[in-house]
């Protein structure tokens, strides 16, 4: 699928769900891709923020083409974080999964240097083990301490567990769609408007949980 067809599939998911047009927003997942790729699949079509799960290739990109040459284009970090990579991240206006509060400190350290913070998204255990995350019962707290940094955080960010081939499709979907949900209404319960959720495979889903960021990557550069 082409980004506009995409975004129109988004727009047409919004209206099933009975929610406002444009409440659902594209992040265009960059990874692996160059510079030219994502000129001719992606900003050719408008601008979007473009998540890249790389901070090194994030920093080389944002590095040969400033986002000033393109008025609205946004980095967003959407990989896990390791701490000698943080300094790469100074193009970011959003980094998507905040795991530990350690990173955030890390962040807002940085940021005295940069002159401004990227916003935050935490990042929900999804359940699976070796996935990353905050888990359920901790969110409250990991915010609190979060929010002490002095940044700012949006919202919530989870990524859907691989579920074993004994599932059927239909009872795959259901138990992603109860993991889409059960994120949006901790996010209601905390406060936290933003909601990352969905990517290629899934982003149906999200939206009718209630996304309002949705990751996509493979379908646009396909």
């Amino acid at each position: 699928m082409s980004l506009p067809e995409v975004v129109a599939h988004l727009r047409a998911l919004e209206q099933e769900a009975g929610r406002e047009a444009g409440s659902a927003k594209l992040v265009a997942v960059t990874k692996g891709q160059t510079l030219e790729s994502i000129e001719r699949h992606v900003l050719a079509h408008g601008t979007y923020p473009l998540g890249e799960g790389r901070a090194q290739e994030l920093r080389d990109k944002a590095a040969e083409r400033p986002a000033s040459q393109y008025p609205g284009w946004e980095w967003h970090y959407i990989g896990p974080l390791q701490r000698n990579k943080i300094k790469y991240l100074r193009p970011v206006t959003l980094v998507h999964a905040i795991e530990a509060v350690w990173q955030a400190e890390a962040i807002a350290e940085a940021a005295q240097k940069w002159g401004h913070a990227p916003d935050l998204l935490l990042q929900l255990h999804n359940g699976e083990e070796q996935k990353h995350g905050v888990p359920a019962d901790e969110l409250a707290d990991t915010l609190k301490s979060v929010r002490e940094t002095g940044l700012t955080v949006r919202g919530l960010m989870v990524m859907a567990p691989e579920f074993g081939e004994d599932l059927t499709q239909a009872e795959t979907e259901t138990r992603i769609l109860r993991l889409f949900t059960d994120t949006a209404r901790r996010a209601h319960d905390l406060g936290l408007a933003e909601l990352s959720m969905g990517m290629s495979g899934d982003y149906p889903l999200a939206v009718r949980a209630g996304a309002t960021l949705v990751r996509v990557g493979r379908s646009l550069f396909t």
